[in-house]
């Protein structure tokens, strides 16, 4: 594993780790981690480090204010997460890895799917329970967003932490639009989502695949909880998504120019 930095578009510097390849390097990529989780939450850390297993090095990073990046988690917004996922990819163009693959979980899956036109070098995307609509998240935070509209801010326990929830990040939210991006995605979509997940309803995956042009696939992840935390169900997700990507992907190694690696 290697630890990386890198400067979010607000400013602060976020942390990330690259989970390199083993063997023959497939291909390269990056893991865009769920509302609070982290980049070492278990569908961050497992998916990656599978995906790394099977040849493809996966990059999973901290949001601004989240693990070990730097700057206030309320400066944040789902347009910060989806700019920062830009400049993730622009990290990985520059080492000589551009990232062939984007992977995002919930929050992040909504993301990926904004990020993917404007991020370097993407051929493919890949979601895990995503919500089609970013706003969804705001049911995690109903009980105090009247309290954060009136007063500007307040404080929000989650996780085992307190974050400081602000008017500025509600009215991000609000204001996304996914469905557009979507339809405009021009890119090879997986939608990977489980029918008994009881955060992000099945339905959402059903209506992310229907505005998705084709080539789209879907597959529902039986047996799945939302945050892939029984044993085997990241590795099945990555392994899912290793055989799906092969088509789209290539080898690359550090320093070498983009489209240097053997197409597979």
């Amino acid at each position: 594993m290697e630890e990386v930095r890198f400067k979010s578009i607000v400013g602060p510097e976020l942390a990330g780790a690259i989970d390199l390849p083993d063997g023959k390097i497939r291909g390269w990529g990056i893991f865009v981690h769920g509302f609070t989780l982290g980049k070492n939450s278990p569908a961050a850390s497992r998916v990656s480090k599978h995906l790394a297993r099977e040849g493809i090095g996966m990059l999973r990073y901290d949001n601004l204010g989240i693990g070990d990046s730097d700057g206030d988690w309320g400066d944040g917004s789902f347009t910060v997460k989806v700019q920062d996922t830009v400049r993730a990819a622009t990290l990985m163009a520059e080492r000589g890895t551009p990232a062939d693959l984007l992977v995002g979980h919930s929050w992040g899956g909504a993301a990926a799917i904004a990020a993917a036109t404007e991020a370097t070098g993407v051929r493919a995307v890949a979601t895990i329970g995503a919500p089609v609509d970013p706003s969804h998240v705001e049911k995690q935070y109903d009980a105090i967003v009247e309290c954060v509209l009136s007063e500007g801010s307040h404080e929000w326990f989650v996780g085992g932490r307190t974050l400081v929830l602000k008017r500025d990040f509600v009215d991000d939210v609000r204001q996304a639009r996914l469905r557009g991006r979507i339809g405009e995605l021009d890119l090879p979509l997986l939608v990977l989502h489980s029918p008994t997940d009881n955060t992000v309803d099945i339905a959402n995956a059903g209506q992310i695949f229907r505005e998705a042009q084709h080539p789209r696939s879907f597959v529902a992840l039986e047996g799945a909880d939302h945050l892939l935390t029984a044993r085997g169900q990241a590795q099945r997700a990555a392994h899912i998504i290793s055989a799906w990507a092969d088509q789209y992907i290539h080898g690359s190694q550090p320093g070498s120019a983009p489209g240097d690696g053997a197409a597979p």
